[in-house]
């Protein structure tokens, strides 16, 4: 079972990479600024992930004490599951494509 040690040290790579990405919606480019911002979309995604996950913790901390439902402990942590499993896709997919733009020929 997690420790609230191990909790802590994930929230804080989560807002560690939150950080990161705001440096990067920082950055000015030469192409049009009226598209979503990359940067902001994927620090928005990356809270979304740390919310749904405090979420979880929430729950898990409810049960124990008997305030709250069982099924609602396995529903938030699926909730988690299923939120960092497409964020890992999501990266994998990012990478992917830089890799395959390194590949190309100039």
């Amino acid at each position: 079972m997690p420790t609230p040690i191990a909790a802590a040290n994930a929230y804080a790579a989560l807002a560690r990479m939150g950080e990161e990405t705001a440096k990067l919606g920082n950055i000015s480019s030469v192409t049009d600024q009226s598209g979503p911002n990359f940067g902001a979309m994927l620090k928005d995604a990356i809270n979304t992930v740390t919310q749904t996950a405090q979420k979880s913790d929430v729950q898990a901390q409810a049960v124990a004490t008997g305030k709250a439902n069982m099924i609602d402990v396995v529903t938030a942590v699926s909730e988690t599951e299923t939120a960092v499993q497409t964020m890992v896709s999501v990266r994998d997919k990012v990478i992917s494509a830089y890799e395959d733009i390194l590949k190309m020929p100039i």
